[in-house]
């Protein structure tokens, strides 16, 4: 069966912050206010509990750490995370407003934004929560037909028959990612296979009784195919790109407008929180700490070593991989690239999501807002913000983004709706 279809901080501006919080914090007596000095962002958060909607996902843990190392009280507020069953539920309670901020997908805040990912509505990312860290699992039957990887597999397709390949969100990255390799493989993921949506949580569960023949998901659940025995890693998609662009945190524009010193304070203690799960002396507390029942709920040893950059891929083969899961990566994992957005939309525009090229910088500047991360960066500290907006990278198969012509780029693929 077949389905169709950067801105730098001038050093005045840093010295007024600076001075200014000093200033103001010299005047009180210890204790009374939280670690930062508001008066340099204009006020104290107009919230003091924000609800932050997540996935359990080895990717949540910036937002976790936040809330249970206790960052989140430094700025003034208390973030309560709040554990959702599926990418369609994390957009719903933002949209409608019982979250106030989500752990969430890139391509999912673009596709709301772009009216192609369910209700259209003004969106904002004030930070991005991670780079690399997935993966494309195949399941045994697949190996035990000899395929190990994306060459074999297109041999396999093009002998005939049904396959099903799962993601987690027509527009979200995990989609992206694996029609992007699928198509490099010289596989149409529309046409020469099935695509299915499934949440994170539950993708193990339908491989293992035969419901796809692959997926494309987040960490832990790569890792835990392995664990039981029932697939392997074809691709990390840190071999598809590496340092790319994954999870943000995200909010409607409305909200963030409505609740600015709020929304500083959220991206601070987050940031904040993203710098310390990045520490390699902390990696082993982190995985137990999100392997909690309350956040991704399985076994310490499948979120751990991945965490590490410590990988095996189910075929034999064990690596430390130097491109593993990034939360801060010195500001250039936490910092919201107006590229990135971008690229986002040049699939969408790519695989028919979006039928016309929009003005893809203009609408990237409007949803990214670098000015809450400044901000936030200041309030954090020692945190050096990129003087461009645009990043470039070389892909898996050769093909370069820079963000600098982004309809040629989505029209440039020969496998394409």
């Amino acid at each position: 069966m077949k389905n169709r279809r950067a801105f730098p901080m001038d050093s005045s501006r840093r010295r007024f912050l600076q001075g200014g919080a000093a200033a103001l914090g010299g005047a009180l007596l210890p204790g009374l206010l939280p670690h930062f000095a508001y008066g340099a962002t204009g006020g104290a958060p107009e919230k003091k509990e924000v609800r932050i909607g997540f996935i359990p996902l080895t990717d949540c843990t910036p937002v976790v750490i936040a809330a249970v190392k206790g960052f989140d009280a430094k700025y003034g507020i208390k973030i309560i995370p709040s554990k959702e069953a599926s990418w369609a539920a994390v957009r719903d309670k933002l949209l409608n407003g019982e979250n106030d901020a989500s752990h969430i997908l890139y391509g999912l805040v673009y596709g709301v934004q772009m009216g192609v990912g369910g209700p259209r509505r003004d969106m904002a990312i004030t930070m991005s929560l991670n780079n690399n860290g997935q993966a494309i699992t195949l399941s045994n039957k697949l190996k035990d037909k000899g395929v190990t990887d994306g060459a074999s597999l297109k041999a396999l397709v093009a002998k005939g028959g049904d396959y099903t390949f799962a993601q987690t969100f027509p527009t979200g990255t995990h989609a992206m990612w694996l029609y992007y390799w699928l198509a490099a493989s010289g596989i149409h993921p529309f046409e020469d296979v099935k695509t299915v949506v499934i949440p994170p949580p539950q993708m193990v569960a339908n491989m293992r009784v035969g419901n796809m023949d692959g997926f494309c998901v987040g960490e832990p659940w790569n890792a835990r195919a392995i664990f039981d025995r029932i697939g392997f890693t074809a691709t990390t998609t840190q071999d598809l790109w590496v340092d790319h662009p994954e999870k943000v945190l995200g909010m409607t524009a409305a909200w963030a407008a409505q609740y600015p010193n709020t929304a500083r304070a959220m991206t601070a203690a987050v940031l904040e929180a993203a710098k310390w799960a990045d520490a390699a002396e902390n990696r082993a507390e982190v995985a137990r700490i999100v392997a909690d029942k309350s956040y991704v709920n399985t076994d310490v040893m499948v979120i751990e070593g991945r965490l590490k950059s410590e990988y095996e891929n189910g075929l034999g083969r064990k690596w430390t991989d130097p491109h593993a899961m990034r939360f801060y990566n010195d500001g250039l994992a936490s910092f919201p690239w107006l590229s990135d957005g971008m690229w986002f939309m040049t699939q969408h525009k790519r695989w028919g999501l979006l039928k016309e090229d929009p003005d893809y910088l203009a609408v990237a500047q409007k949803v990214n807002r670098i000015d809450v991360y400044r901000d936030a960066a200041a309030m954090v500290g020692g945190i050096s913000v990129p003087k461009d907006t645009l990043r470039s990278s070389k892909l898996m198969d050769g093909v370069l983004w820079d963000g600098k012509d982004p309809a040629a780029y989505a029209a440039s693929f020969k496998v394409k709706v």
